[in-house]
């Protein structure tokens, strides 16, 4: 099995310059086994209850990270993955279900796990994971929203889902159903950039910007701190997370 990579990393969530309160959750975590664990959440629900949800669900699975031992394959990082989404899901439906204050509470989730090689993207909802190596940006996650559907069924283009008034409708979330529905993706990881962040990120920059910030020679906190300014000086319509991660090389 490889070294792990060394890195830096920063997280950081903004109100953003219109909403009234915070649902974003972001959070980046390196285990005893040197792997990494990166984090974003978007809470839903109203009633300031998105962010109990996200709150939640961050809490749980980076507790859960936090105990996690190297797995010699990556089927098995899966099935750690699955299950840490699972007791999340189960732990917001159960309080959403027991009280009305919290019903219909829900959050995004997107996840990137770091192991060796190995790169593990989990996604529930529509923040994104997005890959940066020299001047490319990959988004490795799919929206699962509404209109994400719509373009992919050729109802809308892609010009028309920008603007479209259903586009902040998803089609999945965590812990509002008290089953789960999780999309995993692994691929060959060597040292690339990692950057997971919220739609309140994503919809107020361009790719263009989020990879002329990350490629800058600032520190990793500089370069977050700098994508949710350039967010909110463009408009700033929602609240951000970001989690970010930059490689050193092997241990």
């Amino acid at each position: 099995m490889s070294n792990n990579f060394r890195g830096t990393y920063a997280y950081k969530t903004d109100i953003g310059r219109v909403r009234s309160h915070n649902e974003d959750q972001a959070m980046v975590v390196v285990n005893a086994s040197g792997e990494v664990f990166m984090i974003v959440c978007d809470g839903m629900g109203g009633a300031n209850k998105g962010d109990v949800a996200s709150k939640m669900a961050i809490d749980s699975l980076c507790e859960s990270f936090r105990n996690k031992k190297r797995m010699p394959f990556a089927y098995l990082d899966k099935l750690w993955l699955t299950r840490a989404c699972k007791a999340a899901n189960k732990s917001i439906y159960d309080l959403a279900d027991k009280k009305p204050a919290y019903k219909g509470m829900g959050t995004t989730l997107v996840a990137a796990l770091i192991s060796g090689n190995r790169l593990l993207i989990g996604n529930i909802g529509d923040s994104r994971a997005y890959m940066i190596v020299k001047n490319e940006i990959k988004q490795l996650t799919v929206d699962q929203t509404y209109v994400h559907f719509l373009v992919e069924t050729g109802k809308i283009s892609k010009e028309q889902a920008l603007t479209h008034p259903e586009r902040h409708v998803l089609m999945n979330a965590l812990g509002i159903y008290p089953s789960l529905s999780l999309t995993i993706s692994q691929y060959p990881y060597h040292g690339e950039s990692m950057l997971l962040c919220s739609d309140g990120l994503y919809n107020q920059l361009s790719e263009k910007e989020i990879l002329s910030i990350t490629s800058t020679d600032e520190r990793v906190d500089q370069k977050v701190t700098s994508l949710i300014v350039q967010a909110n000086s463009n408009g700033g319509s929602d609240n951000e997370g970001v989690s970010y991660w930059e490689s050193m090389g092997h241990d």
